[in-house]
C-alpha cells in the first residue's frame, strides 16, 4: 500500500531540508512513536512503536543533501520504505512530499479504511508540525 502527502513550507528548499534532516530536532515533527538517532554524518537509525503493530520496528535513514531528499526503510526486511523530498516553489517557499510504501502483513499495508485514515492523518500531521518548526526557526533564528 502506498501513501503520499505534500505540504507547502514557508521557506526556501535548502532551509526546509536542513530542518527536516536535523536528527536532533526530528522529535518536534515526527510522530511521537518514532525515535531517530544519528549514527554517521548522513545516516541515522530509527525505532518505531505503533499501537497497532505488535513488534518494534527498526530502520535506517539516509540523507541525500545534494538532492534535498531523505530515504528510509526497515532494517533487514523489505516491508517498509519511504522518502521525503523538498523542492522550491518560488518566492521563498517550498514544498515537501512524503511517500510511504508498506508491504507484507502490516496493518498499513492491508488497506483497511482505519489503517489508511490513521496513516494519512499521521503523514499530514507530521507535515503540519514540520511547517510549524520551519516557521518558528525562520522567524526566530537560532531556535
Amino acid at each position: 500500500m502506498e501513501y503520499e502527502a505534500s505540504r507547502a513550507m514557508p521557506a526556501e528548499s535548502r532551509i526546509v531540508f536542513d530542518i527536516a534532516a536535523d536528527v536532533a530536532a526530528m522529535h518536534r515533527w515526527l510522530p511521537e512513536e518514532i525515535t531517530v538517532r544519528s549514527i554517521a554524518d548522513d545516516l541515522a537509525e530509527a525505532d518505531s512503536r505503533f499501537y497497532d503493530v505488535r513488534e518494534d520496528r527498526d530502520g535506517l535513514m539516509r540523507k541525500a543533501p545534494e538532492q534535498l531528499r531523505l530515504e528510509w526503510g526497515s532494517r533487514g526486511r523489505p516491508d517498509y520504505a519511504g522518502w521525503l523530498q523538498v523542492s522550491d516553489q518560488g518566492a521563498g517557499t517550498s514544498e515537501v512530499v512524503v511517500h510511504l510504501s508498506f508491504l507484507a502483513d502490516q496493518p498499513a499495508a492491508l488497506g483497511s479504511n482505519r489503517a489508511r485514515d490513521v496513516t494519512q492523518r499521521l503523514l499530514q500531521h507530521s507535515l503540519d508540525r514540520l511547517a510549524e518548526e520551519v516557521g518558528r526557526r525562520v522567524t526566530q533564528p537560532g531556535a
